[in-house]
């Protein structure tokens, strides 16, 4: 079975230099073989897709809304739950590892459901929630995308 990476970050005043993070990160993913799961939507989700198709690689869009029309030109296999930020949890349960890059508080909620589930978050310019005591071992700061994917891969659990 293939690996699944979640990209979670910033949908709305997201900076060039996120998107640049997302983009590289994404055909990094791909370049690994690996699936891309993300919200779907812009930011550094559509960067991220971008990316990754760029490789030739296969993104999902685990959607907000109930219209897969809402989903980036990128997105390959669009899931429109119609559960709102809800969805966050079902993108998180999905993927072998998660990496956050930039993001305001949908992106904090995916990390809180990650940590719940004992999921590494691979945080690049994300959350420093290290600073409030959040295990070292689980939310890891990568500087580079190419460090934040190698660490993906290192750290993520693979499930059957």
């Amino acid at each position: 079975m293939r690996t699944i990476i979640a990209v979670i970050g910033g949908q709305s005043n997201v900076s060039d230099e996120a998107k640049k993070l997302a983009r590289e990160v994404g055909r990094l993913i791909a370049e690994h073989d690996a699936y891309l799961i993300c919200g779907g939507m812009e930011g550094v989700m559509e960067a991220a897709c971008r990316g990754a198709k760029e490789a030739g690689g296969t993104t999902i869009g685990v959607l907000p809304a109930g219209s897969k029309s809402d989903a980036n030109p990128f997105v390959d296999i669009p899931i429109a739950t119609g559960m709102g930020t809800a969805r966050n949890v079902i993108i998180v349960r999905t993927a072998d590892a998660i990496i956050a890059i930039d993001g305001s508080y949908g992106t904090l909620s995916e990390i809180a459901h990650a940590l719940d589930q004992g999921k590494t978050v691979i945080s690049l310019h994300s959350w420093p929630l290290q600073k409030v005591g959040v295990d070292k071992g689980l939310l890891i700061e990568a500087s580079t995308p190419a460090q934040a994917v190698e660490l993906a891969f290192t750290h993520g659990e693979k499930t059957a």
